[in-house]
Protein backbone atom coordinates (compact mmCIF):
# COMPACT_ATOMS: atom_id res chain seq x y z
CA UNK A 1 0.00 0.00 0.00
CA UNK A 2 1.35 3.43 -0.98
CA UNK A 3 1.47 5.87 1.90
CA UNK A 4 -0.07 9.34 1.73
CA UNK A 5 3.38 10.85 2.12
CA UNK A 6 4.69 8.85 -0.87
CA UNK A 7 1.71 9.95 -2.99
CA UNK A 8 2.29 13.56 -1.99
CA UNK A 9 5.98 13.28 -2.85
CA UNK A 10 5.21 11.78 -6.26
CA UNK A 11 2.66 14.49 -6.98
CA UNK A 12 5.11 17.18 -5.93
CA UNK A 13 7.80 15.65 -8.14
CA UNK A 14 5.59 16.05 -11.22
CA UNK A 15 4.44 19.57 -10.37
CA UNK A 16 5.93 22.72 -11.92
CA UNK A 17 8.68 24.32 -9.89
CA UNK A 18 8.01 27.61 -8.07
CA UNK A 19 8.08 30.39 -10.65
CA UNK A 20 8.12 27.89 -13.52
CA UNK A 21 5.90 28.73 -16.48
CA UNK A 22 3.06 26.28 -17.05
CA UNK A 23 2.88 25.23 -20.68
CA UNK A 24 -0.11 23.59 -22.36
CA UNK A 25 2.36 21.54 -24.39
CA UNK A 26 5.44 20.85 -22.27
CA UNK A 27 8.61 19.95 -24.11
CA UNK A 28 8.81 16.26 -24.98
CA UNK A 29 11.60 14.13 -23.58
CA UNK A 30 13.04 13.58 -27.07
CA UNK A 31 13.27 17.34 -27.61
CA UNK A 32 15.05 17.83 -24.29
CA UNK A 33 17.41 14.98 -25.15
CA UNK A 34 18.20 16.54 -28.54
CA UNK A 35 18.81 19.97 -26.96
CA UNK A 36 21.29 18.54 -24.47
CA UNK A 37 22.91 16.33 -27.12
CA UNK A 38 23.36 19.27 -29.51
CA UNK A 39 24.91 21.31 -26.70
CA UNK A 40 27.37 18.47 -26.08
CA UNK A 41 28.24 18.16 -29.78
CA UNK A 42 28.76 21.92 -30.07
CA UNK A 43 31.05 21.93 -27.02
CA UNK A 44 28.69 24.21 -25.08
CA UNK A 45 28.13 21.59 -22.40
CA UNK A 46 31.60 20.49 -21.40
CA UNK A 47 32.81 17.42 -19.49
CA UNK A 48 32.22 17.68 -15.77
CA UNK A 49 29.28 20.10 -16.04
CA UNK A 50 26.70 19.29 -13.35
CA UNK A 51 23.15 18.71 -14.63
CA UNK A 52 20.82 19.76 -11.81
CA UNK A 53 17.34 18.24 -12.16
CA UNK A 54 15.51 21.22 -10.69
CA UNK A 55 17.38 23.70 -12.85
CA UNK A 56 16.79 21.66 -16.01
CA UNK A 57 13.10 21.32 -15.15
CA UNK A 58 12.88 25.10 -14.87
CA UNK A 59 14.77 25.68 -18.12
CA UNK A 60 12.55 23.34 -20.14
CA UNK A 61 9.28 23.95 -18.26
CA UNK A 62 8.72 20.28 -17.42
CA UNK A 63 8.57 18.07 -14.35
CA UNK A 64 11.63 16.66 -12.65
CA UNK A 65 10.32 13.22 -13.58
CA UNK A 66 10.68 14.01 -17.29
CA UNK A 67 14.15 15.43 -16.74
CA UNK A 68 15.12 12.30 -14.80
CA UNK A 69 13.99 10.10 -17.70
CA UNK A 70 16.18 12.08 -20.12
CA UNK A 71 19.17 11.89 -17.79
CA UNK A 72 18.71 8.13 -17.47
CA UNK A 73 18.78 7.83 -21.26
CA UNK A 74 21.94 9.92 -21.51
CA UNK A 75 23.51 7.90 -18.71
CA UNK A 76 22.71 4.64 -20.52
CA UNK A 77 24.52 6.01 -23.58
CA UNK A 78 27.57 6.95 -21.50
CA UNK A 79 27.17 10.69 -22.06
CA UNK A 80 26.57 11.53 -18.42
CA UNK A 81 27.71 9.91 -15.20
CA UNK A 82 25.71 9.81 -11.97
CA UNK A 83 27.64 10.13 -8.72
CA UNK A 84 25.77 8.98 -5.58
CA UNK A 85 24.83 11.91 -3.31
CA UNK A 86 26.30 14.38 -5.80
CA UNK A 87 24.15 14.20 -8.93
CA UNK A 88 24.57 13.88 -12.69
CA UNK A 89 27.53 15.25 -14.64
CA UNK A 90 28.52 15.40 -18.30
CA UNK A 91 30.92 12.48 -18.77
CA UNK A 92 34.67 13.03 -18.75
CA UNK A 93 36.18 10.09 -20.69
CA UNK A 94 39.62 9.08 -19.45
CA UNK A 95 42.46 8.67 -21.95
CA UNK A 96 41.96 4.89 -21.88
CA UNK A 97 38.23 5.30 -22.49
CA UNK A 98 38.97 7.74 -25.32
CA UNK A 99 41.26 5.21 -27.02
CA UNK A 100 38.60 2.51 -26.63
CA UNK A 101 36.03 4.78 -28.30
CA UNK A 102 38.31 5.43 -31.27
CA UNK A 103 39.03 1.72 -31.53
CA UNK A 104 35.30 1.01 -31.60
CA UNK A 105 34.86 3.55 -34.38
CA UNK A 106 37.65 1.97 -36.41
CA UNK A 107 35.81 -1.34 -36.17
CA UNK A 108 32.34 -0.05 -36.96
CA UNK A 109 32.79 2.69 -39.56
CA UNK A 110 34.65 0.60 -42.17
CA UNK A 111 31.70 -1.82 -42.18
CA UNK A 112 29.29 1.08 -42.70
CA UNK A 113 31.38 2.43 -45.58
CA UNK A 114 31.69 -0.93 -47.31
CA UNK A 115 27.91 -1.30 -47.20
CA UNK A 116 27.35 2.24 -48.44
CA UNK A 117 29.86 1.82 -51.28
CA UNK A 118 27.74 -1.08 -52.54
CA UNK A 119 24.35 0.50 -52.05
CA UNK A 120 24.73 4.31 -52.15
CA UNK A 121 22.24 6.16 -54.33
CA UNK A 122 22.94 9.43 -56.15
CA UNK A 123 20.78 11.29 -53.62
CA UNK A 124 22.95 9.93 -50.80
CA UNK A 125 26.06 11.35 -52.41
CA UNK A 126 24.28 14.68 -52.97
CA UNK A 127 23.20 14.81 -49.33
CA UNK A 128 26.73 14.13 -48.09
CA UNK A 129 28.21 16.76 -50.40
CA UNK A 130 25.61 19.28 -49.21
CA UNK A 131 26.59 18.47 -45.63
CA UNK A 132 30.27 19.08 -46.42
CA UNK A 133 29.29 22.43 -47.94
CA UNK A 134 27.71 23.33 -44.60
CA UNK A 135 30.95 22.37 -42.90
CA UNK A 136 32.89 24.60 -45.31
CA UNK A 137 30.54 27.53 -44.62
CA UNK A 138 31.02 27.05 -40.87
CA UNK A 139 34.80 27.07 -41.35
CA UNK A 140 34.60 30.21 -43.46
CA UNK A 141 32.60 31.87 -40.69
CA UNK A 142 35.04 30.51 -38.09
CA UNK A 143 32.05 29.04 -36.24
CA UNK A 144 33.89 26.44 -34.18
CA UNK A 145 30.78 25.10 -32.46
CA UNK A 146 29.05 24.47 -35.78
CA UNK A 147 32.22 22.94 -37.23
CA UNK A 148 32.43 20.41 -34.39
CA UNK A 149 28.72 19.56 -34.50
CA UNK A 150 28.61 19.18 -38.29
CA UNK A 151 31.77 17.07 -38.27
CA UNK A 152 30.17 14.61 -35.86
CA UNK A 153 26.88 14.67 -37.76
CA UNK A 154 28.65 13.67 -40.97
CA UNK A 155 29.48 10.27 -39.48
CA UNK A 156 25.93 9.90 -38.16
CA UNK A 157 24.54 10.65 -41.64
CA UNK A 158 26.72 7.92 -43.14
CA UNK A 159 25.37 5.46 -40.57
CA UNK A 160 21.77 6.54 -41.17
CA UNK A 161 22.15 5.93 -44.91
CA UNK A 162 22.99 2.29 -44.25
CA UNK A 163 19.47 1.88 -42.89
CA UNK A 164 20.34 -0.11 -39.77
CA UNK A 165 18.79 1.54 -36.67
CA UNK A 166 21.11 -0.30 -34.29
CA UNK A 167 24.21 0.92 -36.12
CA UNK A 168 22.76 4.44 -36.31
CA UNK A 169 22.25 4.47 -32.54
CA UNK A 170 25.77 3.20 -31.91
CA UNK A 171 27.27 5.79 -34.24
CA UNK A 172 25.27 8.58 -32.65
CA UNK A 173 26.58 7.61 -29.21
CA UNK A 174 30.17 7.23 -30.41
CA UNK A 175 30.11 10.56 -32.28
CA UNK A 176 28.74 12.33 -29.19
CA UNK A 177 31.38 10.74 -26.95
CA UNK A 178 34.05 11.78 -29.45
CA UNK A 179 32.86 15.38 -29.12
CA UNK A 180 33.39 15.14 -25.37
CA UNK A 181 36.84 13.68 -25.94
CA UNK A 182 37.77 16.50 -28.31
CA UNK A 183 36.68 19.22 -25.90
CA UNK A 184 38.68 17.52 -23.12
CA UNK A 185 41.86 16.80 -25.04
CA UNK A 186 41.92 18.97 -28.16
CA UNK A 187 45.34 20.50 -28.80
CA UNK A 188 44.92 24.29 -29.02
CA UNK A 189 47.40 24.56 -31.90
CA UNK A 190 46.23 21.70 -34.14
CA UNK A 191 42.71 21.29 -35.58
CA UNK A 192 41.26 17.88 -34.73
CA UNK A 193 39.41 17.69 -38.02
CA UNK A 194 41.02 18.69 -41.32
CA UNK A 195 38.83 20.38 -43.92
CA UNK A 196 39.13 17.84 -46.75
CA UNK A 197 38.85 14.45 -44.99
CA UNK A 198 35.11 14.09 -45.42
CA UNK A 199 35.30 15.11 -49.07
CA UNK A 200 37.81 12.34 -49.76
CA UNK A 201 35.52 9.81 -48.10
CA UNK A 202 32.57 10.97 -50.22
CA UNK A 203 34.61 10.74 -53.43
CA UNK A 204 35.48 7.14 -52.60
CA UNK A 205 31.84 6.28 -51.85
CA UNK A 206 30.74 7.88 -55.12
CA UNK A 207 33.32 5.78 -56.96
CA UNK A 208 32.13 2.64 -55.13
CA UNK A 209 35.75 2.17 -54.00
CA UNK A 210 35.33 0.55 -50.60
CA UNK A 211 39.05 0.06 -49.92
CA UNK A 212 39.77 3.72 -50.64
CA UNK A 213 36.84 4.85 -48.47
CA UNK A 214 37.96 2.68 -45.56
CA UNK A 215 41.57 3.89 -45.87
CA UNK A 216 40.41 7.52 -45.88
CA UNK A 217 38.22 6.97 -42.82
CA UNK A 218 40.99 5.13 -40.98
CA UNK A 219 43.43 7.97 -41.67
CA UNK A 220 40.79 10.49 -40.61
CA UNK A 221 40.14 8.80 -37.25
CA UNK A 222 43.84 8.22 -36.57
CA UNK A 223 44.55 11.89 -37.26
CA UNK A 224 41.89 13.06 -34.79
CA UNK A 225 43.11 10.70 -32.08
CA UNK A 226 46.79 11.46 -32.54
CA UNK A 227 46.50 15.26 -32.37
CA UNK A 228 44.68 15.12 -29.03
CA UNK A 229 46.57 16.27 -25.96
CA UNK A 230 45.65 13.79 -23.24
CA UNK A 231 47.12 16.03 -20.55
CA UNK A 232 44.49 18.75 -21.04
CA UNK A 233 42.15 19.51 -18.15
CA UNK A 234 38.35 19.85 -18.29
CA UNK A 235 36.89 23.31 -18.83
CA UNK A 236 35.35 25.58 -16.22
CA UNK A 237 31.80 25.27 -14.92
CA UNK A 238 29.18 26.69 -17.28
CA UNK A 239 25.78 28.37 -17.00
CA UNK A 240 23.16 25.73 -17.85
CA UNK A 241 20.33 28.20 -18.30
CA UNK A 242 22.28 30.35 -20.74
CA UNK A 243 23.23 27.29 -22.81
CA UNK A 244 19.94 25.39 -22.91
CA UNK A 245 17.15 27.96 -22.77
CA UNK A 246 17.91 29.42 -26.21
Amino acid sequence: MISANKKAADKSDDSPLPGQAISARPMAGDAIYERILTSIMEHRLTPGTKLVEEKLAGIFGVSRTRVREVLARLSHEGLIMTVPNRGAFIASPTPDEARAIFEARRLIEPALLRHLCRHAKPENIAQLRAHVEQEAAARLANNRRAIIRLSGEFHIRVADMVGNPVMSKMMRELASLTCLIIVLYDSPTVPACTHDDHGEIIDAIAAADADRAVAAMDAHLHHIEHVLDMSAAPGDEVDLEALLSA
